[in-house]
This record gives structure tokens, sequence and C-alpha cells, in this order.
């Protein structure tokens, strides 16, 4: 059995499970971002694409909760905690790996770069608005998971291990986007050394991967662009070969590509590298 699961983005409509694996099965994937789910309190349609899945020997990678759980807004803060709640219970419901989303922002972007995200009261606020979310669910097949992000907590496998002994909730885990940690040229060009970092600090507890890579651009100052996997110079050797050491199916979701096109020429790209 293999142990990468490969999924991506799909570009075509379905009305239904079926329809939906077709289009999961016509790319080559064995892995699937949560389905759309128009009412996500109507269990038979959710068990029906959960079944659907299972019978067709696909994951269900992840569940997102992209929102800003610290948002500066009380409002906004409220309704997004809620809103991480409900999709943690569609995760639970749909049989997905993981929930994920970022730690959140004190700034005025959800996912920017704000001084206060790299603070001691950032830090605790991520760990009581995790226990809230988990505590509210208590979720006993999938797990909550934070995106590492490369200017906010968990920026590097060491905020991780903390953030997880200090949450202390055993349905708390990671969701690794490599690419996304490196933040400089010296973890640029030594990213081989990151990646395995990661897996021997981490690896227990991954539950999802995001599949990018990454280009320092040669104008000034510094510049990393998100690029085509196989186009930028994360050691995908390296990344392939630690994933498939965790010996279990583990999801590997590409994201942030422009066109169908670009997705499956990085489909084909990892799964050369990767020999599936």
């Amino acid at each position: 059995m293999e142990s990468i699961k490969l999924g991506g983005p799909l570009f075509k409509k379905y009305d239904g499970p079926d329809a939906w694996i077709k289009i999961i099965k016509q790319n080559g994937y064995s892995a699937a971002y949560c389905p759309e789910i128009k009412n996500k309190k109507d269990l038979k349609e959710i068990r029906a694409y959960s079944a659907a899945a299972e019978n067709s020997g696909i994951i269900i990678a992840e569940v997102g909760a992209w929102c800003n759980p610290l948002s500066a807004d009380r409002k906004k803060r409220k309704e997004a905690l809620e809103y991480c709640k409900t999709q943690l219970q569609l995760g639970e419901n749909i049989g997905a790996r993981c929930c994920v989303n970022i730690a959140g922002s004190f700034g005025e972007k959800w996912d920017g770069p704000c001084p206060e995200d790299l603070t001691k009261k950032a830090f605790d606020a991520i760990v009581e608005t995790v226990r809230k979310v988990i505590d509210a669910v208590r979720p006993k097949k999938t797990f909550y998971a934070l995106e590492t992000m490369p200017w906010m907590y968990p920026d590097s496998p060491e905020s991780y291990l903390k953030l997880i002994k200090s949450i202390g909730r055993k349905n708390f885990s990671v969701h690794l986007d490599p690419v996304n940690l490196i933040n400089s040229p010296q973890k640029y060009f030594n990213n081989g050394a990151l990646l395995k970092e990661c897996f021997r600090k981490l690896g227990k507890y991954i539950k999802s991967c995001h599949a990018k890579d990454i280009l320092l651009e040669a104008k000034l100052t510094t510049h990393l662009e998100e690029v085509i996997p196989g186009t930028g110079r994360l050691d995908y050797n390296i990344f392939m070969k630690e994933l498939k050491k965790l010996n279990r199916d583990v999801p590997l979701m590409l994201e942030h590509l422009k066109t169908e096109k670009e997705y499956k020429q990085a489909a084909v790209y990892i799964r050369k590298i990767a020999g599936i």
C-alpha cells in the first residue's frame, strides 16, 4: 500500500458523491479536500460522501477552517471561533484526517504579518483558542491542526512542539506546509535539513501536508516566491523520503497554483519523485 496519498483542488463541478469520486479519479488522485457540503447539518449527505470516499479508497485529507480566531474585532473573533467549531465537527462527521486553520493574527490581515503575532500574548491566545475549539467538539476520529506559517506561530518545529505541549489535547496535531517555514535565505538553501528536522520532531503528529515549491528571486531585498513543484528549490527527494518513513497513508495536497494545467504538471513531478 502506498504511503503517500496525493490530492489537489478539483476544477469541475459535481452534484453528488459519485460525480465527486469520478472527478478525483480522473485526476489520478488518491486524496481529496473535503467536498462542498451545502448543509453542514445534513448528516445524510455528509455520510454519503464519507462512504463514497471510503469505498473508493480516497482519503479526505482536510477540512479548511480558514478564518481569524485572533481578530482584534470582538464580533469577528467570536464568529471565527464558531466557524472553527463547525468545521471541526464537519471533519469529524465526514472522516477527514484533520481540520486545518492558521493560528490567526492580531493585525489587519487575517493571514498577514503583524509584530504582535510572535509574542507570548499571541502564543497564549492560540493555546486558549485551540482548546476552546477542541473542547467544544471533542472529536474522536479527526484532529484540529494549525498550518505552519512564516510569520506567526507555529513558525518552526520547536514552536509547534511547544504548542502541542501547552495545548495539551490529544486531538490537536500537525499540518505541515514546509514551504511556509522557509522564511530566510539560510532556510532556503538548507531546506533539506529543515525538512528532516520537521519529520524528526513532528512526524508522529503529522496528519496532512501541503505540496508547493519555493524560489529565491535575485532582487533586493529577500524575495521568496511560491512556484510550481519542481520549478523551485524545495528538496522533494528528501520531502518524499521522509514522508514515506511515516509508514502510513499521509495526504499530500497540492495548492496555490493558478490553472488545471499547472496542477497536472505538479502532480506528474511529485509522482515521479515519490514513485507513486
